[in-house]
């Protein structure tokens, strides 16, 4: 049997984790990962410490999902991850536990919910668009224009004086627009 790892989120330093710290030790959590930061940024070191650390048979405890994740995609990502890891989610105020075949069919009821949301949104994008074009307002995302000095870095950059990153921040262009603009302007050059 493996351990319990609890996981205690609070979206500012001011706020106070005294309820789920109270909830960690009634539920006799064996280790605690706990932060203080905004949920909407999947790149926080205690998530990434905590699922580095979980092994086989370990159950990952929260308070609510919403401590875990601010969004069922990243919900469903997270406890994708412990899955393939062999680690159940529990989240005590839903009453989900991935363990059991009550709490797989939440997530797979939430996972279905998540698809539908995505499906939906798409769908009114795109007729958006379409009536937005019907009526000549939508005209597409407009190229960016080819840089002043594109010639002399290109250059610079073809004769190996220069990185593609350097040549890149002197244009003040993304690395995929920069090389999209090689394959466009290249052989002009």
């Amino acid at each position: 049997m493996g351990e319990k790892i609890g996981y205690i989120r609070v979206s500012t330093k001011e706020q106070n984790t005294a309820r789920q710290d109270d909830l960690m030790k009634r539920l006799g959590v064996d280790r605690v990962y706990e932060e203080k930061i905004s949920g909407k940024n999947m790149n926080r070191p205690q998530l990434k410490a905590m699922m580095d650390y979980v092994r086989q048979g370990d159950t990952v405890v929260v308070e609510s999902y919403s401590r875990l994740a601010r969004s069922t995609k990243d919900l469903l990502s997270i406890v994708d991850h412990l899955n393939e890891k062999g680690v159940a989610f529990v989240s005590q105020k839903e009453k989900v536990d991935t363990s059991t075949p009550q709490g797989r069919l939440m997530m797979t009821i939430f996972a279905g919910l998540a698809q539908f949301e995505r499906e939906c949104t798409l769908q009114r994008q795109a007729e958006g668009i379409a009536i937005a074009k019907s009526e000549g307002k939508y005209k597409g995302r407009q190229p960016i224009a080819k840089p002043s000095e594109w010639d002399s870095v290109y250059a610079q950059w073809k004769a190996g004086d220069i990185t593609a990153r350097v040549a890149q921040k002197k244009l003040s262009l993304a690395p995929a627009t920069f090389y999209r603009m090689v394959k466009k302007y290249g052989s002009m050059a």
